[in-house]
């Protein structure tokens, strides 16, 4: 993939894959073109080179709403709930990315949510803007889940968060691959990401410089040095 800002080249051809059930991370200081790349594959931003496939189908050209509709969802960056709404109504906004064929299938889904994130059900009364960080972060995950998504997109999910919140929404990434759903995350908290990833990319100023299992990575010299503050 190549995008470019006006004439300045922010991605220079980079190339990655997830494979269904996978966990993938890409990890790079900032500017290194993480969240460029999420925008890109959820078609906020348009590619200047190269192609985007999802299932073996081209989708370089297909729109970001259609995009949400084949099952690619992001949970972007900062949250962005809305807080005005209340808990039940941010999530209900996440079934407009899907069609349910039938009631129960809504049903199913969000106890299939709540039970990912029981304090969004203890929340879901309650008005999106009065909750916690943490709180508003579980809704932004679970909203994207409302719509089943086949790839799950999260850009920075731990961002601004407490360190104990932060190993709780990792467990609950965990959780969410490992009952099926394939997961691309963004994050740099290379411990708890590279720990719990089946693979991961390391970004370099919109070039991918390094890749491999996560476990590994974790052990890495350059790594240990870079985003672990080891060496």
């Amino acid at each position: 993939m190549v995008v470019n800002y006006g004439r300045i080249q922010a991605l220079h051809g980079i190339s990655l894959s997830v494979q269904q059930g996978e966990l993938v991370t890409l990890l790079g200081a900032n500017g290194a073109g993480k969240t460029t790349t999420m925008r890109a594959l959820s078609g906020l931003l348009p590619l200047s080179g190269g192609r985007i496939l999802f299932e073996g189908k081209d989708i370089t050209r297909v729109k970001a709403h259609d995009r949400v509709g084949l099952g690619l969802i992001q949970a972007p960056e900062g949250r962005g709930i809305f807080p005005g709404m209340t808990v039940q109504e941010n999530l209900d906004m996440g079934c407009y990315a899907r069609t349910f064929k039938k009631k129960t299938e809504y049903t199913e889904t969000l106890e299939w949510v709540f039970s990912l994130f029981p304090r969004v059900q203890e929340r879901r009364t309650q008005v999106g803007g009065t909750l916690s960080g943490g709180e508003q972060q579980m809704v932004a995950i679970a909203r994207s889940l409302m719509a089943r998504p086949k790839l799950l997109l999260l850009d920075e999910p731990s961002m601004g968060l407490a360190p104990m919140v932060i190993q709780q929404i990792f467990r609950i990434i965990a959780d969410i691959n490992k009952q099926g759903t394939t997961v691309l995350l963004v994050e740099q908290n290379a411990q708890q990401a590279l720990t719990r990833s089946h693979r991961a990319y390391i970004l370099e100023t919109g070039e991918v410089t390094k890749t491999g299992a996560g476990r590994d990575l974790l052990h890495d010299p350059a790594v240990k040095s870079a985003y672990l503050g080891v060496g």
